[in-house]
């Protein structure tokens, strides 16, 4: 991903590779079509297959050291 100030471009293997992923980058020019396409994908997620996504979610906070937000935590 290329950027220059709100621009956005990708290269067409970035683009092949999100789509492995179900994410949707053709056309996403600016910052605000890059958060669009991920709240939907998201959204998605959330929707089909809640368990990857709280996954998701727990691999990123792992990786960042920080907690989970309260709605986000485990419960087993």
């Amino acid at each position: 991903m290329l950027r220059a100030g709100n621009a956005l471009r990708f290269t067409p293997d970035e683009i092949e590779a999100f789509q492995k992923l179900g994410l949707d980058f053709d056309g996403a020019r600016t910052t605000d079509d890059l958060e669009s396409v991920l709240a939907r994908w998201a959204d998605t997620l959330n929707d089909e297959c809640p368990d990857l996504l709280e996954k998701i979610a727990v691999e990123m906070a792992k990786a960042k050291g920080i907690p989970l937000p309260a709605r986000l935590t485990r419960v087993r």
